[in-house]
């Protein structure tokens, strides 16, 4: 790891508390996961079903909700 990124998990674990550096790098490894979960949800939720369209038609529209 550079000494840049070292000394900015350094500060960043001083200045918000964290026991360790490990602490840091863990949570900044759970915020990329998570990142990384919202793009496949977001990219899971743009693909087109028609079939599964047809299935969980009723006849109503959206706004008559």
């Amino acid at each position: 790891m550079s000494p840049t990124l070292t000394r900015f998990i350094e500060h960043y674990k001083i200045a918000k508390g964290y026991k360790s550096r490990s602490e840091v790098i863990s949570v900044a490894l759970n915020l990329l996961q998570e990142k990384e979960l919202f793009e496949a949800y977001r990219e899971a939720d743009s693909e087109v079903d028609e079939e599964w369209d047809v299935t969980i038609g009723d006849g109503l529209s959206d706004e008559t909700w």
